[in-house]
């Protein structure tokens, strides 16, 4: 709980800094840590619909107002390639994003978490894969993590998380995705946590995919492989689903622009 509660914290004050800064689109950033710990920054991809990558795919145009924001929380093997590949996207349908990287420097010589639990980690969304999506639940239920601050996430979406919270009270609408055959995150855990989620709290909308494993979105995983005895594999139908779901999501809670909207409206 404790160690949730720190990278919550951490992950709400990202949020608050990404309403400014004009840092260019697809570049490796630093930002301040949370006072009092080390290191004094940490590093994470920063993408902006306005600029870089995103703005020579056609990115929209936001007239000058602020864009919508996303956090983005990588899984236990910590952040690489696909990350970027996420942050780029979402910033292609008009959402900055910074992905954040929760094993940097902070957990030196470690080359991942798998296994040994939550690490002391590091208008906005929260989005996160397996352990990060397990972090973005906590960070949007009122008994974990919200409930003591005033600004809030306006939406979450995990995917293949482990649910793993008891009477949940979403604070935000949120999304959950997951294979019906994952064996690193069973999925009725999540089923669970559904059923017994406070009628007082936000929605939350769980999407099971049946015949598909942990990792479905992530296309280097083509074929499968077994890692620490659980079986990862990207589906590539379960991918594109969950991504359109993602970005009606994302417009229905931040005002962000639908599939079918041109860029620049």
């Amino acid at each position: 709980m404790r160690l949730a509660f720190r990278i919550s914290l951490l992950v709400i004050a990202l949020a608050a800094s990404l309403s400014g800064g004009a840092t260019s689109a697809g570049t490796l950033v630093e930002f301040p840590n949370l006072p009092g710990h080390t290191p004094t920054n940490l590093s994470g991809y920063l993408a902006r619909p306005d600029s870089g990558l995103s703005a020579e795919l056609g990115g929209p145009s936001n007239g000058g107002t602020p864009y919508p924001a996303v956090v983005l929380l990588h899984g236990c093997n910590g952040m690489f390639g696909h990350s970027a590949v996420i942050a780029d996207r979402l910033s292609s349908w008009g959402y900055v994003t910074r992905a954040v990287d929760s094993l940097g420097r902070r957990v030196s010589g470690i080359a991942n978490r798998c296994g040994r639990g939550l690490p002391d980690q590091a208008r906005v969304a929260v989005f996160g894969q397996s352990m990060g999506g397990e972090t973005a639940l906590h960070a949007v239920d009122h008994d974990q993590v919200a409930q003591f601050f005033k600004e809030r996430f306006r939406a979450a979406i995990a995917y293949y998380p482990y649910c793993d919270i008891p009477a949940a009270t979403m604070t935000a609408p949120t999304l959950i995705l997951i294979g019906e055959v994952d064996e690193t995150n069973p999925v009725e855990q999540c089923r669970e946590m559904v059923a017994h989620a406070r009628p007082d709290g936000a929605p939350i909308v769980l999407t099971v995919y049946p015949g598909v494993h942990h990792n479905f979105d992530v296309a280097l995983l083509t074929p499968g492989a077994r890692y620490r005895g659980f079986w990862l594999e990207y589906n590539e139908p379960a991918a594109k689903d969950a991504e359109q779901k993602v970005r009606a999501f994302l417009a229905a809670n931040l005002g962000g622009p639908s599939a079918d909207e041109p860029p620049g409206k």
